[in-house]
């Protein structure tokens, strides 16, 4: 099972330089080999591959000799990242995808990486890591590994801390996922107000970080708007001590928000086998000016993606039904479709005589959903055999206006 590790990092100021040094050559060949694509596309409708670029850079190390001072698998793994980035986007465009980017210049303003994919030491006895060119830096290593270290990334925050990430194929085996039964699984509703809501009842707050320190942050961009900045563009003296201390607020803002998700997905993945989730198009929601900014500060795509690879580690099931299903619309009791629900309305009556709280009842059917769903996948029902739910059946019904073609839309 491959997991990954990230330790703090101490570097010498010496070492700083070195790996500073790597930090721009990287940037510069990914730009480089970035340009060189397009244009080579633009002109001679020319598709250069990663070897054609790899090949390329013993002749641009030799028009830029400061190249070779750094670590030439470091160079090649971004010429790598960048082919990645090319295949990925063609194959979202022709998956018909609107969330596909075509690969973009980096900034030296950004975060800054670069990765090792081979000999590298590392060495929890004197608390070191050893790459190419940059040997001995000290690292804090708050737990330790049993496994082979694959590839170790070097990043560098805008605050100026450094951090090394291990990819480490592990001795760890993913253990059996149990039968998913209706009793031990729970379905999750996220949301604003309340970050998360469980089919059992319990809802879980929203902790609005970001609006914890908003009159700090607005403080400090006050105060480095007024700063000037030097002819070329740098930042002066007392811009910069403005500009890290804003990145150190930023970072603690992101950390205390990443720890409380790490507390919460471990802890869900622990008390329950199932877990059922809806499949949320956040890049869509936050086209929507109003809440962009508070969609942003909860985080749902970086909670999934712990309870995604957490699932795995602990064997537990975790699954997503369509971001389309009204859960929030049928009655979790009887399956009546109430089309005339806002999102004003947080509490709704149905005709059966059952108040709903609106998040709860969200829960519960996507729960209901994803078993159901669940079940049909298992038993191999064939498409046109399957049996929809009173739910399913009323709201394509209304969303495609046709009677008959109700129970196909539930499947598609």
């Amino acid at each position: 099972m491959l997991k990954g590790f990230q330790y703090r990092l101490y570097p010498t100021p010496e070492q700083q330089v070195l790996l500073n040094k790597h930090f721009g050559c990287v940037r510069f060949v990914y730009n480089w080999a970035l340009e060189t694509k397009n244009k080579a596309y633009v002109e001679n409708r020319e598709k250069l591959s990663y070897y054609d670029l790899v090949t390329s850079l013993p002749k641009l190390k030799e028009e830029y000799n400061w190249l070779s001072e750094v670590n030439s698998q470091a160079l090649q793994m971004t010429i790598r990242n960048l082919d990645n980035a090319y295949t990925n986007f063609f194959r979202r465009v022709k998956q018909g995808s609107k969330e596909s980017g075509f690969p973009k210049f980096k900034n030296r303003k950004n975060r800054q990486s670069f990765q090792c994919p081979q000999k590298v030491k590392i060495d929890f006895d004197n608390g070191t890591i050893s790459i190419i060119k940059v040997p001995n830096i000290k690292t804090i290593y708050h737990r330790r590994f049993e496994g082979v270290a694959k590839t170790v990334t070097i990043s560098k925050t805008k605050s100026g801390k450094f951090f090394a990430s291990v990819l480490v194929n592990t001795t760890d085996i993913a253990p059996t996922k149990p039968q998913i039964e209706e009793k031990t699984a729970v379905g999750i509703d996220l949301g604003i107000k309340d970050f998360a809501t469980l089919s059992n009842g319990e809802k879980i707050v929203n902790q609005r970080f970001n609006e914890k320190a908003r009159h700090k942050i607005a403080k400090l961009n006050r105060k480095m708007a007024k700063q000037k900045k030097m002819n070329g563009g740098k930042h002066t003296a007392n811009r910069e001590k403005t500009r890290i201390k804003l990145a150190r607020i930023y970072e603690k803002v992101e950390n205390r928000r990443k720890d409380w998700l790490h507390n919460l997905s471990t802890k869900i993945v622990r008390e329950n086998q199932t877990i059922c989730l809806e499949d949320l198009a956040v890049q869509n929601m936050q086209r929507n000016h109003c809440l962009a900014g508070s969609i942003a500060s909860v985080a749902w795509s970086i909670f999934v993606r712990m309870l995604t690879y957490k699932s795995e580690w602990y064997g537990k099931n975790l699954i997503q039904i369509g971001r389309f299903e009204p859960s929030s619309r049928i009655c979790s009791e009887c399956g009546c479709y109430n089309g005339k629900l806002t999102l004003a309305d947080r509490t709704w009556a149905c005709e059966c005589g059952t108040l709903h709280d609106r998040d709860i009842n969200a829960a519960k059917n996507i729960k209901t959903f994803a078993l159901h769903n669940q079940n049909l996948i298992r038993e191999k029902i064939p498409l046109h055999k399957r049996e929809f739910t009173l739910g399913e059946i009323e709201a394509c019904k209304v969303q495609s206006g046709n009677q008959e073609q109700a129970p196909r839309l539930a499947v598609g």
